[in-house]
């Protein structure tokens, strides 16, 4: 197998473990999702709201972080979009989820966008979600929870 071989083989499979993520997380499959990640893996939330954690790191850590998301989103990923890398183990992916939050029936729209670093055998050692932790807030807000316009925030002018 030559150096250009080997690279799309592992960025295959690095870019199938992605897809295999998305499609277990939808389907609320939490023990098959932990299995993709490293004993080590770490999943990060740079933009986590207030109790959510930032960094979970374990496949224990991960199966207690992700347990009661089966409970709490109705989701489907589409639109998954791929992004050249160098690296054939980086994965920038790019999608949207669209579904509903359970405990409000409110629905739950979101862009995403990835950047996935995967081991020899193609399992997640780095997960890093960008996500929008505004839309998730919104969607699990009780409609008879009213908005404070003084929490409101204005850019520009």
């Amino acid at each position: 197998m030559t150096a250009e071989q080997d690279h799309a083989s592992r960025r295959a499979a690095a870019q199938h473990t992605v897809a295999e993520h998305l499609r277990l997380t939808a389907a609320g499959r939490t023990d098959e999702w932990v299995a993709l990640f490293a004993p080590d893996g770490v999943l990060e939330f740079p933009f986590a709201p207030v109790g959510v954690p930032q960094r979970v790191t374990g496949r224990d850590a991960l199966l207690a972080h992700m347990s009661n998301f089966p409970e709490t989103f109705d989701v489907e990923f589409v639109d998954l979009v791929f992004h050249p890398t160098v690296d054939p183990s980086l994965v920038i992916a790019e999608f949207r989820s669209t579904g509903t939050a359970l405990p409000t029936g409110k629905p739950y729209e979101q862009r995403c966008v990835s950047v996935v670093r995967t081991d020899d055998d193609a399992r997640i050692t780095h997960y890093l979600d960008y996500w929008n932790p505004l839309v998730a807030i919104e969607a699990l807000t009780p409609h008879d929870v009213p908005s404070d316009p003084e929490l409101s925030v204005t850019f520009g002018g």
